[in-house]
């Protein structure tokens, strides 16, 4: 079979859920299609529309494959994510949404059993996000699941195994935050043990292997050869950072921006991570531990952005610059580096194109904020929705040493997943330069962390 060159890549992110066609030779996207990941209500609880994106990927597959032909197939996925299958393949129990807090009513009985920080890097995070709680509060709420558990497959292998047949997890989705695995030593924890799920926990893949062939109903019911191949699949963020990972000496940081936005170090030496500020270690492509910090900013800015028009004027900007006009975190305040905080303006802005300018430096300092936490060092390489917004450039621009620069592709993420097929490929960005003047963005910037220092001051005085 000769070497691969259009990948189909399932990318199911947390706000959309996408099918991108992947062209290897040119590290471009030839194709995209998307649909909403909305949350079902229940019963039994939250949970994704599985079936729906099953067909929704089928038909798109077969309409790549007859437009552009398919030589193989890979798979990203958000994290915080497993799919539990019963003895035939099918669901033990609906797909648990991560948003759901349900996990937080037996908080204090999950974390009698989850693993020390230092052993996992996984924080401990609220709702499902640490997929351990998410497990724990499902075996909980249904004493009757833990029998009808066959496997728990990480959400990249879900599609996998229904593609191909193959069980299997990866270690980049294992080390996001689950409580699960051992990252600096390459194995699970003693947490699937503990929740008596040992066993059945599919076994640990590294990203770029291959699961095997497509079946036989999936050929025939996409068109597809039956020997197109499917790769075992990746965590979003660490898809993101894979490009980069194959194209670069020395250190480098990769922002990975959607609704979560990961900021990742690779090659410089981290300072002490405090799980406090939402720091934790990733496992990347090749299964190798990254320092990682997150907020989500995505869904701040469209939480803050909603009805908003219009672009921000010059003089808009200068005026937010010069008058000190800023958003303080968290908008999000269940995580990120500021959890905890209720935020709020320094001044209300004048404009719509204010509140722009402002909510963009602000997620340029979170940013940095994130990258500060991990000790990032050199280049700091932006993907995905940032890397369109000039404004958040600028601040980034004005305060890493180490310069900015912007993934070519629109797609960061299903560009790095079809990498898995072809790891001798890189991906191209290109330098921001920056604003003309960078001296009123770092004075906005020192009065932004002096603000927040105030703001903890003014909260310590507070009655109780």
């Amino acid at each position: 079979m000769s070497a691969p060159r259009n990948i189909a890549v399932i990318d199911v992110g947390k706000t959309n859920v996408k099918l991108a066609l992947v062209d290897l030779e040119r590290l471009e996207e030839l194709a995209v299609v998307t649909r909403p990941n909305a949350v079902r209500p229940g019963p039994p609880y939250p949970h994704f529309d599985l079936e729906g994106h099953w067909s929704f990927f089928l038909e798109h597959l077969a309409a790549f494959h007859e437009s552009h032909g398919i030589d193989g197939i890979s798979v990203t996925t958000h994290g915080a994510a497993a799919v539990l299958l019963d003895a035939e393949g099918g669901l033990a129990a609906p797909m648990l949404d991560y948003e759901h807090t349900g996990p937080d009513a037996t908080a204090e009985a999950y974390d009698a059993l989850r693993p020390p920080f230092a052993e996992t890097g996984s924080p401990r995070l609220p709702m499902g996000l640490n997929l351990g709680a998410q497990l724990h509060w499902q075996l909980a709420c249904d004493p009757s699941l833990k029998d009808r558990i066959a496997h728990v497959v990480t959400y990249p292998q879900y599609w996998g195994f229904r593609l191909s047949g193959a069980l299997a997890t990866d270690m980049s989705s294992l080390g996001c935050h689950t409580d699960l695995w051992r990252p600096r030593e390459g194995r699970f924890s003693d947490l699937p043990g503990r929740l008596g799920l040992e066993g059945k926990i599919a076994p640990p893949r590294r990203a770029t292997e291959v699961l095997g062939p497509i079946s036989a109903e999936i050929a025939d019911r996409t068109g597809l050869p039956a020997d197109t191949q499917v790769v075992c699949g990746i965590h979003d963020s660490n898809a993101s950072l894979l490009p980069h990972l194959l194209g670069r000496a020395g250190p480098v940081s990769v922002v990975s921006t959607g609704t979560w936005v990961i900021a990742m170090s690779v090659g410089a030496t981290a300072p002490a991570l405090d799980p406090a500020r939402d720091t934790l270690i990733n496992v990347d492509a090749f299964g190798q531990p990254v320092p990682s910090a997150r907020f989500m900013g995505g869904r701040e800015y469209q939480l803050m952005s909603e009805g908003l028009t219009g672009a921000p004027t010059g003089a808009e900007r200068e005026a937010v610059l010069r008058d000190g006009i800023m958003l303080l975190p968290a908008v999000v305040p269940e995580s990120g580096p500021f959890a905890g905080r209720t935020h709020r303006w320094s001044r209300e802005p004048r404009s719509d194109g204010e509140r722009l300018f402002a909510l963009s430096l602000y997620l340029g300092l979170m940013t940095d904020t994130c990258l500060g936490l991990i000790g990032a060092e050199g280049p700091q390489l932006i993907e995905g929705p940032f890397a369109r917004n000039r404004d958040v450039l600028d601040m980034l621009s004005a305060l890493r040493p180490g310069g900015v620069e912007t993934a070519a592709s629109a797609t960061g993420t299903s560009i790095g997943a079809a990498l898995l097929f072809a790891p001798g490929h890189s991906s191209a960005t290109a330098r921001h330069d920056g604003p003309a003047d960078p001296a009123p963005y770092r004075d906005y910037a020192a009065r932004w962390r002096a603000a927040l220092g105030t703001q903890d001051r003014a909260r310590a005085h507070q009655p109780v």
